[in-house]
């Protein structure tokens, strides 16, 4: 210190030692600030990482630290996702190699970037063994009582993804949300009756006007990258990937309640071009900063069609 000044300089070389979860990608997250992972581990899990500056360096695999103060998410298990209030179902990441069975009941963190990590296995009553009778009779829970609603969802989950692996039609759980208790007491008939829906709001929503050429990353495009993360984390979303794709248009692929969702903006407005999403013609009347928004909106009123899967 000189002058009654701090030299912030001897900071900038001191080293620290976190463990943190690794989900993939260019980043890691600290409580306080999201740190640029030098090299990527060889796969997703918990690593010790040396920290200097915003720069994490993965050194060696480790043990979970740092859930038990963090947010509790109870739910039940499928399909690496854990369907828990009001039927949400999100991913739960760096699930153990011996995954939980079908409709287990599960305990969550909430990760400061809002990814659920998987802490452990809840104790089971007589609900799960019942739903997984059923689930192998193809029947329903309509005359079952004392079952939890999530496992409820978690049970109406299952029989729309088989239907629609017997359909042909891809889903994402934000799509059938409002439905899946509706299956669960009735049946296949209201999952196939939903995904068919979902269906025909695809194909009269149609191809986006714009047409998409190749992916490019020319040097001649400024990758608008700061101005579309700072939108997209102002409305509760993240950015998950950026790609040019020409005449000023980029494709955004962000996360957002739980799903992937894909958009085309143009680089200079964040205006939107093609949504990802059926919103009967009126994309661009909308902003990158708004569309979150109104995609919640979508799930909450139960009518999002997803017409771009990332």
């Amino acid at each position: 210190m000189t002058g009654g000044v701090v030299d912030y300089r001897k900071f900038l070389g001191r080293v620290e030692t976190w463990v943190l979860p690794y989900f993939g990608g260019a980043h890691v997250d600290l409580p306080t600030r999201r740190l640029r992972v030098s090299t990527p581990p060889p796969s997703p899990g918990w690593w010790c990482f040396e920290i200097q500056g915003r720069t994490a360096t993965a050194r060696a695999p480790a043990q979970p630290e740092g859930l038990e103060g963090l947010p509790l998410v109870r739910g039940h298990f499928w399909s690496d996702r854990l369907v828990h209030t009001r039927a949400q179902a999100e991913p739960v990441r760096l699930l153990p190699e011996d995954a939980p069975p079908r409709f287990s009941p599960v305990r969550a963190r909430r990760w400061h970037d809002g990814t659920l990590v998987y802490e452990a296995l809840d104790f089971e009553d007589e609900a799960e063994g019942v739903a997984r009778e059923r689930w192998e009779a193809h029947g329903t829970l309509a005359d079952v009582r004392a079952v939890p609603a999530s496992l409820r969802a978690a049970f109406g989950y299952a029989r729309v993804e088989t239907v629609a692996r017997t359909l042909g039609i891809r889903f994402v759980p934000a799509e059938v949300r409002g439905q899946v208790l509706a299956v669960a007491e009735t049946g296949d008939a209201a999952a196939e009756a939903r995904l068919r829906a979902l269906a025909r709001e695809r194909s009269r929503g149609g191809a986006s006007p714009w047409r998409v050429s190749a992916p490019s990353d020319r040097p001649t495009e400024s990758r608008p990258e700061p101005r579309v993360r700072h939108a997209l984390e102002s409305a509760g979303a993240r950015l998950l990937d950026l790609r040019a794709r020409g005449s000023g248009v980029w494709e955004v692929t962000f996360g957002f309640m739980g799903e992937r969702f894909q958009s085309l903006v143009e680089g200079d407005t964040l205006g939107v071009v093609d949504a990802g999403i059926c919103l009967a013609g009126e994309d661009r009347r909308v902003t990158l900063d708004s569309l979150p928004s109104v995609i919640r909106e979508a799930i909450e009123e139960d009518v999002l069609v997803i017409t771009r899967h990332a």
